[in-house]
């Protein structure tokens, strides 16, 4: 067998260290058709395209396939695609391996008979920001497939680049020829928001180890849904790539990404044919999640008609001119109930906030700075808003952290009338890290 570093040293590079621009002219005696797709032949290794679906949740179907590249030495033992790209020696010849790529995937999936979906093709920023975004290679290549450019997803994996202007102006090339653009890996190594803003990308992936945290840690997965949640008011939508089981379908389902990539519904393949056979149950999928969805929902509105009748007494008596100590004795005996607290129609709270035993149980020292809430304004709470915009109705919140000392808790909120003036009796709730809300029946 050849071994990589005997590649590197012993064949002749493929291309001359003066040319800056291969042609299409260069890279079509590359190329070659066996039996219904083609191969392609670099520093004597033959390269090969695999396809993995991508499915939109949404839609049950699939929308879309990532094109990789399989390199197989003499021997026909597979090469890892990490050492087929450190086989150039210099920045000419990474292009030239790169065009060369996605001249095998855009031959091999224009002869699918898919007129729809998309072709995601990867591309480094560092080969993507070498060449020239002026060139016309990319587009006579569609042109001569007659691939539309509106089916091509260019992906720029998620690595650091020396030159983010022209990084930037690359990928404007790509978005005004009418292709998507996507930044891959998102979540791992390098990657950050900022990327997101200067490249402004029709689709981000999530890097898998994001789900695999998600997999082992609440916490991971609840942060996994706020970054699914930014992406989208970004402008993005989102695919989580690497889904292997179906805990993780159900993870990704729940989280809101719009797409979904992995082997739990179809490993990549060189065998082009076989692409119309691979699908998946995605109505068991979503009946099933919707089964959980259920369950997990149920406790919010249980928590609304157990609390119901304590809120109607605590307001009762507030009405009355009773002391909130006095008027919410009973409400903070509960075992998990946490503080009471009272604010007017601008959210400033009234009186100081009465806290339970079990809240005084669970208050850090190290979070001490944030326990007294005298003249606190909670008009930014969704929870204070909701019940001045609907009076007489007892609203809850989802889990969330709360700011008096960084726990989590879920908020009922009442809204009722005292000498004319609107008071919102607001009313924590210990909430259980690993679940929705502590057992409270």
């Amino acid at each position: 067998m050849y071994s990589i570093k005997h590649l590197k040293h012993t064949m002749q590079p493929a291309i001359s260290e003066t040319l800056t621009d291969p042609e299409m002219d260069l890279l079509s005696p590359m190329l070659h058709r066996n039996g219904n797709s083609w191969t392609a032949d670099f520093r004597g290794l033959t390269l090969k395209t695999a396809l993995q679906p991508i499915y939109s949740i949404s839609h049950q179907r699939t929308v879309g396939y990532e094109a990789l590249i399989r390199a197989l030495d003499p021997d026909n033992s597979n090469v890892l695609p990490i050492h087929l790209f450190e086989l150039p020696v210099s920045d000419t010849e990474s292009l030239l391996l790169d065009r060369l790529c996605r001249y095998l995937h855009v031959r091999n999936y224009s002869g699918i008979h898919d007129q729809l979906n998309w072709l995601f093709l990867n591309v480094s920023p560092r080969v993507i920001t070498s060449g020239s975004q002026s060139d016309s290679f990319f587009g006579n290549l569609l042109a001569k497939a007659q691939l539309p450019p509106h089916r091509i997803v260019i992906e720029i994996v998620e690595q650091p680049t020396d030159d983010a202007d022209r990084l930037r102006e690359t990928v404007a090339y790509y978005r005004k020829l009418g292709c998507l653009t996507a930044i891959d890996d998102f979540g791992a190594g390098h990657s950050n928001f900022e990327r997101i803003w200067n490249l402004s990308p029709d689709i981000v992936k999530l890097d898998r180890k994001l789900l695999t945290r998600a997999t082992e840690d609440h916490k991971a997965r609840q942060i996994l849904n706020g970054i699914v949640s930014l992406l989208h008011q970004s402008g993005c939508l989102v695919l989580l790539e690497g889904v292997e089981t179906s805990d993780q379908a159900m993870i990704a389902i729940d989280a809101g990404v719009d797409f979904v990539q992995g082997f739990y519904f179809c490993r990549p393949t060189t065998d082009l044919s076989q692409l119309c056979n691979a699908s998946t149950d995605f109505d068991l999928l979503l009946q099933e999640y919707k089964a959980r969805h259920q369950i997990t929902r149920s406790p919010t509105s249980q928590l609304v008609d157990f609390f119901w009748k304590d809120f109607q007494t605590v307001t009762a008596s507030l009405q009355t001119s009773t002391t909130m100590s006095q008027a919410c004795g009973a409400l903070l005996q509960h075992a998990t109930v946490s503080r009471c607290y009272l604010a007017n129609e601008n959210g400033l709270q009234i009186e100081e906030t009465m806290i339970s035993d079990t809240g005084t149980r669970s208050l850090d020292p190290r979070f001490k700075p944030l326990e007294s809430t005298s003249k606190a304004d909670w008009y930014r709470q969704q929870y204070l808003r909701q019940a001045l915009a609907q009076p007489g109705k007892l609203h809850v919140t989802a889990p969330y952290l709360c700011v008096t000392g960084a726990y989590m808790c879920v908020t009922l909120s009442f809204c009722f009338t005292h000498n004319g003036e609107q008071r919102v009796l607001c009313c924590d709730i210990l909430a259980n890290p690993s679940g929705p809300v502590l057992s409270w029946a």
